[in-house]
């Protein structure tokens, strides 16, 4: 089917403030540390759902799926904004957001692995051209190869494995659920994870520095607008396009990833992000295009 006009706003849309949190991450990271930028961001978006249900006025029936939702936001919110606040410490906000671009990628393998999805030629190629994507953005980019860089990458893989976990449970657990509430249970549960590590890490290791206003303003702009409102628009696009056509928004996100960093962070662009990005973007078409009709309709 042909996506609207209305559903390629809303994934444009998605893509750039998604592509923004990985220059805000950029930004808090480095100043308070792993658990705490996760922590606030979940925590901080959880608060801004509240309000704004409250004032919609949207009933809180999870018909029976709160319980789901809280696993399943442990899943997509919780494990991997701690995994990408890792990467924001030692990687530029362009590289993070090049990588989450292998999300599909790691969906396809889940799949066959766990959901008895069937593997085609075509993903299969898919996967080793976008691993090959990554290994060149990782070796011949601005940032020098060596082991901050390594783990960077292997969190941000780690990250977008739960995503593809959570995009097959997501559509098995709290499928017909209303997308805001859907947003608000996943909030609930990656602050509940979150909670006593963030207290963990606050008595053991607190940050040398909580920050000033551009750390803060980041937050409330990652929290707010890169979560709570990116979330409401993700499980409404699921609803209304589906979980493949939805995750095709990852082909979007790298451009704006890279473009925000480079304006607004001055970091450097090689043609790096322009082959690795190539190659991760033509794997994600081998992935998520539609397979051919045998025979006539």
């Amino acid at each position: 089917t042909v996506v609207s006009p209305t559903a390629l706003a809303r994934l444009l849309t998605l893509a750039a403030v998604w592509g923004a949190s990985f220059l805000f991450m950029r930004i808090i990271a480095p100043v308070l540390g792993t658990v705490p930028t996760a922590f606030f961001r979940v925590s901080i978006a959880c608060l801004g759902l509240i309000a704004l249900l409250g004032a919609a006025r949207v009933r809180w029936d999870f018909q029976g799926k709160l319980g789901a939702c809280l696993v399943l936001g442990m899943i997509n919110s919780g494990i991997p904004a701690t995994f990408y606040s890792v990467a924001a410490q030692v990687l530029p906000a362009g590289y993070s957001a090049i990588f989450n671009a292998t999300t599909p990628l790691m969906g396809v393998l889940i799949g066959v692995l766990f959901f008895k999805e069937p593997m085609t030629l075509a993903k299969l190629s898919g996967i080793f051209l976008g691993l090959f994507g990554v290994g060149i953005l990782s070796g011949a980019g601005p940032v020098a190869l060596d082991a901050a860089l390594l783990q960077g990458a292997l969190a941000c893989l780690a990250a977008t494995t739960c995503y593809g976990f959570a995009g097959y449970l997501a559509r098995r657990w709290v499928s017909g659920l209303d997308s805001r509430l859907s947003a608000l249970g996943s909030m609930l549960g990656a602050t509940l994870l979150l909670t006593p590590l963030f207290a963990w890490s606050v008595l053991t290791q607190p940050p040398a520095s909580w920050g000033g206003w551009p750390v803060w303003g980041s937050l409330v702009g990652l929290g707010l607008l890169c979560t709570a409102f990116a979330y409401i628009l993700y499980f409404r696009l699921l609803a209304e396009i589906g979980p493949v056509k939805a995750s095709t928004v990852t082909f979007m996100i790298p451009v704006f990833g890279v473009l925000w960093g480079a304006w607004l962070l001055n970091e450097p662009l090689s043609m790096a992000h322009l082959y690795g990005g190539l190659l991760i973007g033509v794997a994600l078409w081998l992935v998520l295009r539609p397979a051919r009709r045998r025979g006539a309709a």
